[in-house]
This record gives structure tokens, sequence and C-alpha cells, in this order.
């Protein structure tokens, strides 16, 4: 052992409960989070002379301290380890770091009920269908189902303030309901049948709607009986390209792939017999660790996260069996309130969907790992081109995006020898320069930026710069002044835009020298660089256009100091309209309620400054 830690003395004291256990560096730091029925015995395993694991040796030569917490019961010490790794995020843990909560269809409680988007907690009333994978397997069920189904989409604000119908309706995509267009037992129905398809009632709904149909026809309504059949006949084209098959019931159907140090878990969503789709994870996994600790750590992790499942099937599907599968079990009833099973030995329509999902895990890992192994051939290539004695292990670019001066914002996006870490990227507010000088917003960036290498310990080894020399010069003159020349400095690149600013035309400029070269248009070298420019470039833009939208959102009057929305209101109700507050002098200003001799003064100066 490399550290100081006595094992003997701790273990001496050590309880046989059960209970959960927490492993610390010398620097304070949780390692690793695990939990036991036993402790004493559990703990004792890591300090045998015989270890044989790499990541137990690994773990076991940085421990400096361990704390241990007694549950009562082995589903307690589930919840409890749970909390603790995602309080923590040990470095030994297996981690999920995706904890985004799952989007659902809601159809509202309300007299003309909405047809919705929904994320997040449950607060409204109504119907929940899901969870769907991700928002665009929602976004597409909502286009599909009002081309279906003719019920609004609309806001609760837009349907109140509607006079007269919207477009929706002009071209029989909504019933109209907010200009009674519709009778309210006619609305519902459609509502009902919506709710039937959200359940994958297909044949249900066509029966019904035939039935419509014919009683139309009698009454000789013939063009209610004309709609009813084109309703009809887009169901059964719909009902055709779906994969259905009712007795599948809820599941969820989770293949694994382990290979090379990358997991992934690939998870099929059935619910009501309908495969509503599927979604692929990649845990972050420490080196050496078994498949079965994997897929332990990542069904713990996943299903005890509150926020991200809200709603559980009834049946669970996976690959391997694993040594917490009864006590998970336990833990997901009592959280569903029902029976639930988790099953690895299935046939039928279930092992096909076993299959599926065990194929798809195995495509993702092999395409990732493809892509990795591209990453890291641009990376040598790119070494090579620029004649480096050293390995480039972190690549930042930098990117400037404003409209003639507004809203300027800066991003910084990171690559490594994998490919893009998007979370590392970051976008800085530009503030304090003149309105379209991209040298200054550049230079105080990097400033920026490099201020906090002092902070963080993360230098780069590149620094591109999406910029011609101009951009690459302020960069220069930034790191000349904050990086001494005995310390190492991160190489500088900049890239200017050829001829027409056609991509592959780009040149090449080297920080110090300001030598120029240009690659050739399939070089891989080029492509890694062409990659994190444009990356910056797409990050920078998309900061700018919310900076920009927020501020134009905003009135002009709010961002004076003191003016909130009850004074806003009040300036614009009294005055008669912004152009009216602008052109009022310091008495006028304070004629209106609310409004001191002193605020008057100040907004009639910051309005006019």
């Amino acid at each position: 052992m490399t550290n100081s830690f006595d094992s003997k003395a701790f273990l001496k004291n050590t309880t046989n409960q059960s209970g959960v256990y927490r492993m610390y560096n010398d620097k304070g730091e949780v390692i690793y989070v695990g939990k036991a029925k036993d402790l004493k015995k559990r703990l004792s395993s890591y300090f045998q002379k015989t270890l044989t694991n790499a990541k137990t040796i690994a773990l076991v030569s940085n421990i400096a301290d361990i704390q241990v917490t007694v549950v009562h019961s082995e589903t307690d010490a589930l919840i409890l380890e749970n909390d603790f790794i995602k309080q923590y995020m040990p470095k030994y843990n297996v981690l999920l770091r995706d904890d985004k909560s799952y989007p659902y269809i809601l159809i509202t409680d309300h007299r003309h009920p909405r047809i919705a988007y929904h994320r997040g907690a449950k607060k409204v009333q109504g119907d929940y269908f899901g969870p769907y994978p991700n928002g665009s397997a929602v976004r597409e069920s909502l286009h599909l189902m009002q081309k279906l189904f003719p019920i609004r989409q609309c806001e609760d604000s837009f349907y109140r303030a509607r006079s007269r119908p919207c477009l929706q309706y002009q071209i029989g995509r909504c019933l109209g309901p907010c200009v009674d267009k519709v009778s309210d037992s006619d609305y519902q129905d459609q509502v009902n049948l919506a709710k039937l398809f959200l359940r994958g009632k297909n044949q249900d709904i066509i029966k019904a709607l035939v039935q419509k149909m014919e009683h139309a026809a009698e009454s000789m309504a013939y063009e209610q009986a004309a709609n009813y059949r084109d309703q009809i006949s887009a169901l059964r084209k719909v009902s055709e390209q779906q994969e259905v098959n009712q007795a599948s019931g809820e599941l969820d159907v989770i293949g694994v792939h382990y290979e090379r140090g990358m997991a992934c878990f690939h998870l099929l969503f059935v619910r009501s017999g309908k495969i509503l789709g599927s979604r692929s994870y990649f845990p972050k996994v420490p080196s050496n660790s078994e498949v079965d600790e994997v897929l332990q750590s990542f069904l713990l992790q996943f299903y005890l996260n509150q926020q991200q499942r809200q709603d559980l099937p009834a049946e669970i599907l996976v690959t391997l069996p694993f040594e917490d599968e009864g006590a998970l079990q336990q833990v997901l009833e009592q959280r569903r309130g029902a029976k639930l099973a988790i099953r690895h030995n299935v046939r039928g329509e279930r092992a096909k969907f076993m299959r599926l999902a065990s194929t798809n895990a195995k495509t993702a890992v092999i395409t990732r790992l493809a892509h990795k192994s591209t990453v890291n051939q641009r990376f040598n290539l790119l070494e090579q081109t620029l004649e480096l004695n050293h390995k480039i292990q972190r690549m930042e670019c930098f990117d400037i995006s404003h409209t003639q001066g507004e809203a300027t914002v800066a991003s910084c996006v990171v690559f490594n020898r994998e490919g893009p870490q998007t979370g590392q990227y970051r976008r800085f507010n530009i503030k304090g320069i003149t309105p379209g000088d991209d040298y200054a917003a550049m230079a105080q960036v990097l400033k920026r930026r490099l201020n906090r290498v002092a902070k963080e310990g993360v230098m780069p080894d590149v620094l591109v710069i999406d910029g011609g020399l101009g951009q690459l010069q302020a960069a220069e003159s930034i790191v000349a002044d904050l990086l001494p020349q005995t310390e190492q400095r991160p190489l500088l690149l900049g890239i200017a835009k050829g001829e027409s600013r056609k991509p592959g035309l780009e040149t090449i400029i080297l920080g110090e020298s300001h030598d120029r070269f240009n690659l050739e248009g399939d070089s891989p070298a080029l492509h890694l660089l062409q990659h994190i420019r444009d990356e910056s470039h797409r990050f920078a833009i998309g900061g700018h256009r919310a900076k920009r939208g927020k501020a134009r959102r905003v009135s002009s009057l709010e961002q004076i100091e003191g003016v909130g929305p009850k004074r806003r209101k009040a300036l614009l109700q009294f005055m008669g309209g912004l152009q009216q507050v602008k052109s009022a002098s310091v008495a006028e200003l304070a004629k209106v309620p609310g409004i001191s001799q002193e605020m008057a003064k100040t907004i009639h100066d910051a309005l006019r400054d």
C-alpha cells in the first residue's frame, strides 16, 4: 500500500451490520461509495494480500479514510448508496451522468382540452402519456396527432384571447373550440379518440369512426361523413406503419454491451404494446470494471432517480442477472404501488425485444469506438503537420458572435482525443468594449479563460482562434501578459476563412511566427480544425441569439434601476405609450402614481442617455 491508512485498526472496530461506506483519498474527496449486508466482511475483502482486480488495487492504494453509515434494511442501503453517488460523483464508481427527466404528452383537464408537450413535475391536471425517449419523439407524435385529431395544441393564453379562428382552423387541424366552431360534445369525442390512440387502441378508434361515418351518411350529413372517412383512412395508414404488439404490455427492455472499457445501455420503451422509441446511455466506467458491476450500477442510478423516472413499467427486461436484483425490485414495487418484475430469462416476443436492444447496444459501442479511433488519428496527423514533439491532449477554440455589436457573446469549446467534451463548453458575455470590436472581445475572453487556469489547473495544449491575424495577435498579447515565458504556453493557431468562405480553403496561421499554410481539402488534420472551429461557431451563435432575444423581450423601462413590471405598467398606462414616456418632462413623469420626483428624474435621464 502507498497510503498510510491503518486498515487493521479500522476493521477491528467495524460493525457487522448492513450499511453504506464511503472511501476518501488524502485530499478528503470521496473516491468510492458502496453498500454491504455485512460491513466488516465486505470492507475486509478490500485489504486482502491476494487482490487480483486492477481496479480494486488502484482504489485501495488511494484510501486515506473510510466512513460507514448503518441502515436497517437492504432497500435503505440501495437508496442511500444512490444518494451518495449522486452527491459525491466518486471517481471509482460507475456514473450515469444524464439525469434529465423524460418528456410526456399531456392532454389537459379542461373544458376544451389541450394536447401538449410536457417535461418535469406533473403539476397540471390531465392525462399523461409516455415516457418518450426524447423531445423529438414527442414532437413527431404531436405533429402526427394534429393531422389525425383536430384538437388544439395552442397555449391557454392564446386560446382565451381569440376572437376569430386561427390558421390551424383554416387548414383543418383544429376544430376551433375557442370561437365556438364545434360543440363541446363533438370536441370531447375527438379528445377521447386521441386518448385511445395514445393508448394503442387504434382498432377501437377505427370501429368508433366507422359507426359515426355510417350514422352521418344515414342522416345525409355527407360532408361530415366524408371527414370521418378521411380520418379513418389516415388512421389505417398509421396503424400499418406502427409496430404494435398488444401482448407486450408495459416494458423497459435494456440491452447492454461492454467492450474495451466502454459500456452502452440501449433502452426500448414499450407502452400499451407500442414501442415509443429507444435511447442509448454511455455511463462513465472506471478502468477494469466487471460487466455485472457496470449493469447493477446503471440500473440502481437509473431507476432510483425520482426526477428521471416518474412512471415505472410493469416489467424490466435485462440481458444479465445482477447481485441486488431482488432488493431493487422490492424498492421499485414500493414506488410504483403495484407489482413489478425484473426478468432476464424470457421467450417469444420479449426475447425478440431483448435481441433488438442488445444489437443496438453493440452497434452503438462499435460506432463510438470507431469514432474515437478516427478522432485519435486526426490528432496524430495534426501533430505531424505542426511538427510537435509531444501529444496534444486538449484543444480549445474561441469564437465571437454579435449582430452589429449587439449582444456580444464568446464561446470556448473543448476537444480531447475522444472528441468534443460538451460538458466543458463555456460561453462568456462580453462587456465594456466598443460594440463590434472583435479584437477587444477576443482579448477579454482569453484573459478571463486564462485567469481560471490558476484555479482549475487545466491548461490546453492548443488554443485555436476562429479568425485572422488581428484576432490571433490579440490572443498573443494576452497569453504573453498572463503566462510568463518560463511556463509552458499553449500553441496558438488562427483559422482564417479562404476565398468565398468555402470549407477546404482555410488558411492556418501559426502563433508568434505568423507563418501561413494551407492543408488539402481531404486532410484529416484539417477536418479536425474545421470540426472544432464549426463547434465553436455554432455554440457562440446559439448564445448570442439567446442573449439578443432576451434583450429584445425586455422593455427598456425595466432596464432602469428601480423600475419593475408594476411601475412600467403604470408609466405606459398613464402616459399612453413608450414614446410619450420618452418625450415627457420630469414634472410630467412625477405625476404618474407611484413615481417620485427623484425616480422621475432617474427615468428621464436614463431614457435620454
